[in-house]
């Protein structure tokens, strides 16, 4: 195939990914996982050295690729993501879909010739996951564009590249390494595959030794797979299955089957010990589902017009493809808003009201926009997020929590929304309990995944 021939598919995907990428009307949304991406991207390179030394090494390369845009970029920070920042927030992942989309349609060349190509490129870039995470500040695309290009690189037996590539995604993110997996079930017998693993095995272990030692404050927060994962898998494997039938396709689903089915499977078993399922972390593996697609779409095209039925599925599949793709692109997608918080809290308060997250970690839905956190006093504050060299920063203990609200005729309450478990750490516990015998609640703002609660100092009036 032509190179140039490739220039409108991937212009295409580019398009596809790129529309809608603000995610809302007026400045955009935004959730909490990003807003952690761009306040630690902003963050002083030693800053962020001194942070990824306590947590989130697994995501430092990332977060330092992020830093060097936003530094080109030239936003310098202070105004926060609205407008063009989300843009800078997310190009990288638009960027990242679009080479996985033609990673994929190149490993569906080699296998399968120039119809699967075009196929396989498709079908992966209108997959409703593949749009999500094209459309997030996150390194997920990235990842599942390295882990791609790894693939065709596998087949063309340059081992070298191969290595290079793949050591690259597992530094993106280390769980792409279930990718080096998923190779060797065809190509572990050669003997410049077994090379190419070990010198990726080795370049990732400095890294999975800092890791490790990170991952209960990293992953603490999952729990083992739901029931609706387990039920995803299965109908990705059913899938996966039904598109790998037949002659012809041995050569397809010989490098695509263990890719679509061996990460998310291996990872979800794992879970049931130790929970570190997502599915966004094994996002690379619908590269393996639309490396088979492409490979049947191509087998149906060369049959001609009695083959008209499958045509028929996929075109019918594209009904909610397309509904699901733009609900993907309004804020209601994402699990919260920081963004939306951030209004709230601006619309509510006054310059020097105190501000209380509950829990602490919620913090991040205000650090991402400096200017209206820079306007409040957070009073269980004890060292901020980067004077602590942590995400969230530390508060203060349980004790000194209440007495710090005593000065404070007005509270602004950052609360998960109705139905969330509370924390049970003391600290949290000091908070409710101080709110709750020393102020009264006046009103309560909700916003997408939060609430926004006005507390007036008792007697002092909601007026």
């Amino acid at each position: 195939m032509a190179p140039w021939r490739w220039v409108p598919p991937l212009l295409a995907v580019v398009l596809l990914t790129a529309w809608g990428l603000e995610r809302g009307p007026g400045g955009g949304a935004m959730w909490r996982d990003e807003s952690t991406t761009w306040q630690v991207a902003h963050r002083p390179a030693g800053a962020l050295w001194e942070l990824l030394g306590r947590v989130d090494a697994v995501h430092g390369l990332y977060y330092g690729l992020m830093h060097a845009v936003f530094a080109v970029w030239g936003d310098g920070g202070a105004g926060g993501p609205a407008g063009g920042g989300l843009w800078a927030l997310r190009l990288p992942s638009v960027a990242g879909t679009a080479l996985a989309a033609a990673g994929v349609a190149a490993t569906a060349h080699r296998l399968a010739g120039e119809r699967a190509a075009l196929g396989a490129g498709a079908v992966y870039a209108l997959l409703p996951p593949v749009q999500m995470y094209g459309q997030e500040g996150r390194s997920y695309a990235l990842v599942a564009a390295a882990v791609a290009w790894s693939a065709y690189l596998m087949l063309r037996r340059w081992w070298a590249g191969y290595a290079v590539v793949l050591l690259l995604a597992c530094w993106l993110h280390e769980f792409a390494a279930l990718a080096l997996l998923a190779h060797g079930c065809s190509a572990w017998r050669d003997r410049g595959w077994r090379w190419a693993a070990g010198a990726v095995a080795a370049g990732l272990l400095p890294l999975a030794v800092v890791s490790a030692g990170q991952a209960e404050r990293q992953l603490g927060w999952l729990g083992r797979p739901r029931w609706q994962d387990w039920v995803a898998y299965g109908v990705l494997a059913g899938a996966v299955a039904l598109l790998a039938r037949g002659a012809g396709r041995g050569e397809a689903a010989r490098v695509a089957v263990p890719l679509a089915l061996l990460p998310p499977g291996l990872l979800m078993a794992v879970s049931l010990v130790h929970p570190w399922y997502v599915d966004r972390y094994v996002l690379y593996a619908l590269g393996g589902l639309a490396l088979l697609a492409g490979a049947r779409l191509a087998e149906v095209r060369a049959a001609g017009a009695r083959r008209w039925v499958p045509w028929l599925v996929a075109g019918v599949l594209l009904v909610p493809v397309a509904v699901w793709s733009a609900w993907l692109r309004t804020p209601e997608s994402r699990r919260d808003d920081a963004l939306a918080v951030a209004a709230a809290v601006r619309e509510r308060g006054r310059p020097g009201d105190a501000v209380l997250f509950m829990p602490s970690r919620r913090r991040e839905w205000l650090l991402s926009s400096p200017r209206v956190y820079g306007g409040l006093r957070d009073v269980a504050l004890a060292a901020s997020p980067a004077a602590s060299h942590t995400l969230h920063g530390t508060e203060l203990p349980a004790a000194r929590v209440r007495g710090a609200l005593r000065s404070s005729p007005r509270v602004l309450a950052l609360l998960d929304p109705p139905g969330q478990p509370l924390d049970p750490y003391p600290a949290e516990a000091a908070k409710r309990a101080a709110l709750a015998e020393d102020f009264d609640l006046c009103a309560v703002t909700p916003v997408r995944g939060a609430r926004v609660a006005l507390y007036v100092r008792r007697g002092g009036g909601c007026g």
